[in-house]
């Protein structure tokens, strides 16, 4: 890596009434585990246009690659529904790392370059396991560490009449956009460093 550090930068795409989230965490390993000290989450305002989220980016993705956290940087977005042209539009920005990762609901992780295909199950369940093991730490004190816990309390899973399960908020006016963008920046974070757990089973879940 050319940094001293690698840092994951996990944007979900918002739409009218759903919240953009960011977030960002350091990535170390020990004893052969990925280890993730979330340092960053961020909720853009409720209308934010794509074009403005892309320079949002940007300008983070600027200060850990030459300011004081000094590291290499993953953007990992949500390219599911709405995040295609976003996807373009951040894949058009010279220096950015792109890692678009679809989201859905089968059973394998499937991967074609830098794209992604991931069943949300392995990534709620990954970020449980990161979470259970204290391979996840969240400071406090930043903004929105209130929030991110309450998502993660508020996110069920739900079994459909034709038996498959979904996962999401449950609660009326819920959301689940800081959870799903941790979720993905982790995901990737464990892929781009060890490529032997995708794809089939992801092993860095255990």
């Amino acid at each position: 890596m050319r940094g001293q550090a690698l840092y994951v930068l996990g944007l979900d795409l918002g739409q009218a009434r759903d919240y953009t989230a960011i977030s960002i965490a350091r990535r170390t390993e020990q004893n052969g585990k990925g280890h993730y000290a979330l340092q960053h989450l961020e909720r853009c305002a409720l209308g934010t246009p794509y074009p403005a989220i892309v320079q949002r980016i940007t300008g983070l993705d600027r200060k850990i690659r030459e300011g004081p956290y000094w590291g290499d940087c993953r953007v990992v977005v949500d390219a599911t529904g709405v995040g295609r042209p976003v996807v373009d539009l951040l894949e058009d920005v010279r220096g950015l790392d792109v890692y678009p990762v679809t989201i859905t609901g089968g059973d394998e992780v499937n991967r074609d370059g830098n794209w992604f295909r991931v069943p949300k199950r392995e990534l709620v369940s990954g970020l449980q396991v990161l979470l259970q093991t204290e391979r996840l730490k969240i400071a406090r004190e930043l903004p929105y560490a209130e929030t991110f816990v309450t998502e993660l309390r508020d996110f069920r899973v739900k079994i459909t009449e034709s038996g498959n399960d979904t996962y999401g908020a449950w609660r009326d006016g819920s959301h689940d956009d800081l959870v799903l963008s941790v979720a993905i920046a982790c995901f990737v974070g464990e892929v781009v460093s060890k490529p032997e757990v995708c794809c089939g089973t992801p092993a860095w879940m255990r």
